[in-house]
């Protein structure tokens, strides 16, 4: 296989915001979108005549690359509407990454809004079912991420409580958030009698459905130190995908996040140990035992015990999904792109009191669809260059 040749700390971030998070009412998706982006460009004093490099996948819009540059009235060298669920956000950062590098653009937005919650009120998926599963009725995607965590308490003996500390560390995360959607305290008991969606899943181990948007802003590191005072540079950026339907998965218990990961970090030049700060796509709590370990931060297997005492909770040895992740705080039906925002976030040191002190490292890991594609980024400040 031929080695990845990425452009280690050539980019970096210099922006990073969000609007609308929980009920934005009155909004469309692109309306949330655009708000995010003037607010990110406005950030380091940037105008959308500015931009170039255009990334987006709006939930309502398949043409929304195209939609979205009529709306913000420009005309990008490099247009991308990448459709790989919430992966496709950090997926547009190695693109990004690799357009600036090669002098295709040199301002890159990088935008997603959805209106999820006041416009329907409930998860919606455009995504069709394969013909060999429909007469099942499956529930999607709870349906498709209750067969993988069955399978995995099945091969490794997790326990309910074990999911629940997940559940219970974005909620303590998330009443340091003012932004988060949900911040009222939550107690393992309450988990452990929250109501069943698709055993052995409960409501408590689902994402929210919220409104939200989100949106970055990358230029090269030349660039960057002129525009920000603390860019979070591009260390690593790699995606891998194995499958659509989780009836065609190869493993239920390990993502291809193996690979984006080992990656990522080979390009950065990194291990998981130098992580201060890991952002997960949580959709359902076991995704964060699954990333955790195919990300490296524990054997395959011992997430489980590894999640115990509090340990990613405020407070503990390894900081996870510090604004409260997709548990606690937004899921407006794609989630990736707020990975990278406070990942992004936190190296600027502006996370207010959720602020993990010291913070150099931070890795932010997107998850599309039914644990089908995965991607990880990892950001650096400057004296990781």
């Amino acid at each position: 296989m031929t080695l990845d040749r990425f452009p280690r700390g050539k980019t970096a971030i210099v922006a990073a915001c969000t609007h609308g998070m929980g009920e934005a009412p009155g909004y469309s998706s692109m309306d949330l979108a655009t708000a995010a982006s003037l607010k990110a460009l406005a950030q380091v004093g940037l105008k959308p005549a500015d931009v170039d490099g255009l990334f987006i996948g709006l939930p309502d819009d398949f043409l929304s690359g195209l939609g979205f540059a009529e709306y913000l009235g420009i005309q990008p060298r490099v247009t991308d509407n990448n459709r790989t669920g919430g992966s496709a956000f950090l997926t547009h950062v190695m693109w990004a990454a690799l357009a600036i590098e090669a002098g295709q653009c040199d301002v890159a937005l990088i935008a997603y809004g959805s209106n999820q919650r006041s416009a329907a009120g409930k998860l919606i998926s455009s995504m069709k079912q394969a013909p060999w599963d429909a007469p099942y009725r499956l529930i999607r995607p709870a349906g498709a991420y209750a067969l993988a965590t069955s399978r995995y308490m099945h091969e490794y003996g997790l326990k309910r409580e074990q999911l629940g500390e997940v559940a219970l560390a974005a909620r303590q995360w998330a009443q340091r958030n003012p932004d988060a959607f949900l911040r009222d305290p939550l107690t393992m008991d309450e988990y452990l009698t929250s109501r069943m969606v698709a055993s052995p899943l409960s409501v408590r181990d689902c994402c929210l459905v919220t409104d939200g948007a989100a949106a970055i802003v990358m230029v090269s590191a030349a660039r960057a130190k002129d525009l920000a005072t603390r860019p979070a540079y591009v260390l690593g950026a790699a995606a891998a995908t194995d499958h659509r339907d989780i009836t065609a998965m190869p493993d239920l218990t390990r993502t291809c996040a193996v690979d984006s990961g080992s990656r990522a970090f080979a390009q950065a030049g990194l291990k998981p140990a130098d992580v201060d700060v890991v952002e997960l796509y949580d959709a359902f709590t076991i995704n964060t035992l699954l990333f955790l370990e195919d990300l490296g931060f524990c054997k395959k297997g011992e997430a489980g015990a590894f999640v115990q005492g509090g340990r990613i909770a405020p407070g503990g040895e390894l900081a996870v999904n510090t604004n409260g992740g997709g548990l606690s705080c937004v899921h407006p039906g794609m989630y990736g792109l707020f990975t990278l925002v406070e990942a992004t976030q936190q190296l600027m040191g502006m996370a207010g009191d959720r602020q993990v002190p010291c913070a150099r490292v931070g890795l932010a890991h997107g998850n599309g669809v039914e644990l089908s594609s995965q991607a990880t980024v990892i950001l650096g400040t400057a004296d990781t260059l």
